[in-house]
C-alpha cells in the first residue's frame, strides 16, 4: 500500500487553505494513481532526486526518472559521492516537475530495496539495458546507446530498485 496526500491546488482558482494536504489516501500501486500524476512519471521530464549528503545537509540532483512495475529505477554512476550517500542513508525524495506548469506536481519519497551492479555476472546487462532505455526516452534522437559515460574512465553504473513509501501530488497539467 502506498499513501497519497492530495494537495488542495489552485487550478480551479483560489480556495479555502490551498497549498495544504486537502485528503490522502491508500492506493495498492503507483498504476493506481490518477492518469493527471502518472503521465508526470511518462513523460520525458527530469525529476530532482534529494539524498542525505556527507554533511547530513540534503544533497539535490537533477535526472532522469524511471520506473517499473512498482519499483522506482535510479541509475547513476558506481564512482560518484551520491551513490555512496545512497548506500549510507536509502531513503531517496523525488520531485517530478511539469515544466510547462509548476503548479502540476508529484513528489515521492522512496526506500532503496536492492541494488544492482553493472558488473554483476547475472543481472549486470540489465542495468545496462535501462540505461538505454532512459537515454531513448530523454535524448530519442541521440541513438540507441547512453551516450553520456565518462570518457577518462571505464564508467560502471549502479541501479537502485526503490520500493514507493509515499506521494504527494499537486495541481492539473
Amino acid at each position: 500500500m502506498v499513501q497519497v496526500a492530495k494537495f488542495l491546488d489552485v487550478a480551479e482558482g483560489l480556495q479555502a487553505n490551498q497549498f495544504t494536504v486537502g485528503s490522502k489516501e491508500q492506493i495498492d500501486s503507483i498504476s493506481d494513481l490518477d492518469e493527471t500524476y502518472k503521465q508526470l512519471m511518462d513523460k520525458p521530464f527530469a525529476c530532482v532526486m534529494a539524498v542525505i549528503g556527507g554533511d547530513g545537509r540534503p544533497n539535490l540532483t537533477p535526472m532522469w526518472f524511471d520506473y517499473e512495475g512498482d519499483m522506482v529505477l535510479v541509475n547513476v554512476a558506481g564512482h560518484r559521492r551520491k551513490t555512496r550517500w545512497i548506500r549510507d542513508n536509502p531513503e531517496i525524495s523525488i520531485l517530478i516537475m511539469n515544466p510547462e506548469n509548476m503548479y502540476h506536481w508529484m513528489s515521492l519519497k522512496v526506500t532503496v530495496e536492492r541494488e544492482i551492479s553493472e558488473d554483476d555476472p547475472d543481472e549486470g546487462a540489465r542495468v545496462t539495458e535501462q540505461l538505454n532505455k532512459i537515454w531513448r526516452k530523454y535524448v530519442p534522437d541521440s541513438g540507441d546507446e547512453y551516450g553520456l559515460r565518462d570518457p577518462s574512465m571505464d564508467e560502471r553504473r549502479v541501479l537502485f530498485e526503490c520500493r514507493v513509501d509515499k506521494i504527494a501530488t499537486f495541481g492539473q497539467p
